[in-house]
């Protein structure tokens, strides 16, 4: 785009920028869109780690049953051991879809933090960051994680 402002042909050179607009808006859409994906197979992710521990947890219902019905200390203990196991279990695989949760999804990063970070490096860079810093989006990615979390 300089060049051609420089040679004086502003029709090039509205081109030129037309195609780097172009390229740029779709960077950030894949961006986006590479951010949705990250975010649907991890929920995926989650839904099939729960069906797991769903059917194992049906599995120990099962044997606590039978226990139970003979009574048995020795079995009782050791089924509950088995269960305490599997609590623990489920309790770091849910932590580790929340951290992958949490790392996937792009659009819930804090606003404030993003533009801190923006006008931090404006002033390393020695520029004046006066344009109007558009407000984060709220897509459905961020909606989604909020309710997946919950």
């Amino acid at each position: 785009v300089p060049q051609a402002i420089q040679k004086g042909n502003m029709e090039v050179a509205r081109i030129h920028a037309e195609n780097a607009i172009r390229q740029k808006n779709q960077a950030i859409n894949f961006l986006r869109m590479s951010a949705r994906v990250d975010a649907v197979a991890a929920r995926v992710q989650t839904a099939v780690t729960m069906g797991k521990v769903t059917k194992s947890m049906a599995g120990v219902v099962k044997s606590m049953d039978a226990t139970l019905k003979s009574m048995n200390l020795e079995k009782i203990s050791a089924l509950m051991d088995k269960f305490e196991h599997q609590f623990e279990t489920l309790d770091v695989q849910t932590q580790q879809m929340e951290d992958t949760m949490s790392n996937t999804t792009t659009l819930t990063t804090p606003q404030n933090q993003v533009d801190m970070l923006l006008q931090e490096m404006a002033d390393e860079a020695g520029l004046d960051l006066n344009m109007e810093l558009p407000q984060g989006q709220t897509g459905s990615v961020g909606t989604s994680v909020a309710s997946a979390e919950q």
